[in-house]
């Protein structure tokens, strides 16, 4: 066809061709899923000129997003689509394509026992990739640095959520199902755009758990594990061992868990679940400022960590000694009460304020269980929270600062990529700050007063980097419960721990 529905049917042919190649779809059923495509937008003029003959062979996972942006610009020309309709449609046209859960269950497992857990996780985040359900191409485009012992980021896609009321908000879901934004019943639900989401049951302590990766990950295989049950997060005894069984299954991921309260952990407090994936974040590389050993449990140390938060690391080759020594520090972090220091384990009502917040690894010497230190209280001062970020670094980060970024990897919100563009163009044009920007004013001096005058714009863009890799670490400063290493060492000396 050479009228304007021949692109269109040309790039449906080469996303049957990606689906054959990289999502299982078998020959027999490649005419059956290009005519439920076809359905989608009442097309029913193929003919001999459309065939895919000449259709490219396909070539990676992440080339879907280039054939899917074919298919969407040859059916925004054809007038098949609307332009503010591109991601709706491309959810449609992938699910068509998609294959079953059922199918990448088994898929996975076969995988699993074949070559072992962390190649069956790679087989599923490619599968995710090439489905579209997870957007690598939006991950690889936002800003990333290293900076002041940091990861920097600042993310185009996900939206800002100032606070946790609204952070709470954007999570919620309308009608009553699915009940929250990561139930089990989001699995190909099409209200929400899920119909590419594929997830893995995961056993975790005796209890049906399931994986997904995140569709606009933080960090590579970025990816969240979830109670099957609708029930509320909480940190106990019991999680611990959960989150070894699952890196002991996956032994090249970290698993983790916010701290259950808000203000201080993840915006889906209503849902059990924990977050890890592929890449060890800054945390678990820190060094220890103080080794502690465990009376009565040879082999596990407790470390004070060098790090502008206040973490731990317990590490032991054994698992009921970590799940012992960690659970020992959580209840009594949970009760503990400095007021000198200003940190109340409960408020004037008698709700909980303090909690831990765990991360596990596995290294050389074992399980390695970081254990950061979270309390949510309020004041008059400080509404949004005494241990949070202070106002004066809210230009930069005022959401809550969760379980990824007290490990050190700092998600900024997307604004910024334009409001620091306009600092640069300032500094570099010897200009003052913009007069809209005065929030800006302290980045503003401390940049003013590093550059000294210089104007290349190489050196302001390094600039800015390192002042926003010192902003964080600040921010991870204010998170801090005790603010000096000698007030961690009381309070593990207090447990009976000694220095080693």
């Amino acid at each position: 066809m050479t009228g304007p529905l021949g692109p269109v049917y040309r790039s449906i042919d080469a996303l049957v061709a990606h689906a054959q190649a990289h999502l299982g779809l078998d020959a027999d059923d490649a005419v059956w899923a290009r005519n439920q495509v076809f359905a989608l937008y009442g097309l029913d003029s193929y003919g001999a000129d459309d065939a895919d003959a000449d259709v490219a062979p396909a070539g990676a996972p992440g080339d879907v997003d280039r054939l899917v942006g074919a298919f969407l610009d040859a059916a925004e020309t054809a007038g098949l689509i609307g332009p503010g309709e591109r991601g709706s449609r491309t959810d449609a046209v992938m699910g068509a394509l998609s294959p079953r859960p059922s199918w990448v269950r088994r898929r996975f497992a076969e995988t699993e026992r074949a070559d072992g857990g962390m190649a069956a996780m790679r087989w599923l985040y490619d599968t995710c990739v090439a489905d579209t359900y997870v957007k690598r191409a939006q991950l690889e485009a936002n800003p990333r640095f290293d900076s002041h012992g940091l990861t920097v980021t600042i993310n185009l896609a996900k939206p800002e959520f100032r606070t946790q009321a609204k952070a709470a908000a954007g999570n919620s879901v309308s009608g009553g199902y699915p009940k929250c934004t990561i139930c089990l019943e989001n699995e190909g639900f099409a209200g929400r755009d899920k119909r590419t989401l594929r997830t893995v049951p995961v056993t975790l302590g005796g209890q049906e758990w399931f994986w997904q990766f995140s569709p606009y990950g933080y960090f590579d295989q970025h990816g969240i594990c979830v109670n099957d049950e609708h029930t509320p997060m909480h940190v106990d005894r019991a999680t611990f061992g959960r989150l070894l069984d699952f890196v002991d299954r996956f032994p090249g991921y970290f698993l983790g868990c916010n701290a259950a309260l808000p203000r201080i952990g993840g915006s889906v407090l209503a849902h059990d679940h924990y977050q890890g994936g592929g890449e060890i974040l800054p945390m678990a590389k820190a060094s220890a400022r103080t080794t502690l050993s465990v009376p009565g449990t040879p082999g596990a140390t407790v470390e004070i960590l060098d790090w502008p938060g206040t973490a731990l690391r317990v590490v032991s080759p054994q698992r009921e000694a970590i799940v012992d020594v960690c659970d020992a520090i959580r209840v009594a972090w949970e009760s503990y009460d400095d007021p000198a220091a200003g940190i109340a384990s409960h408020d004037a009502d008698g709700n909980r304020q303090s909690a831990v917040s765990p991360t596990v690894i596995r290294t050389s010497r074992g399980y390695e269980m970081g254990l950061i230190l979270r309390n949510n209280a309020v004041s008059d001062d400080c509404p949004e929270g005494v241990f949070h970020a202070h106002p004066e670094y809210w230009p930069i980060k005022q959401e809550p600062i969760g379980l990824i970024e007290a490990q050190g990897l700092f998600i900024l919100p997307g604004r910024l990529v334009g409001e620091l563009g306009r600092i640069e163009d300032a500094l570099a044009q010897g200009a003052g700050l913009p007069e809209d920007m005065g929030e800006f004013r302290l980045v503003w001096d401390e940049l003013t007063d590093a550059l000294d005058g210089v104007r290349d714009r190489d050196a302001i863009s390094a600039a800015v980097r390192d002042e926003l890799g010192s902003v964080c670490r600040r921010i991870l400063g204010n998170t801090a419960v005790f603010k000096d290493g000698g007030q961690t060492l009381s309070f593990l000396e207090g447990l009976g721990f000694a220095v080693a």
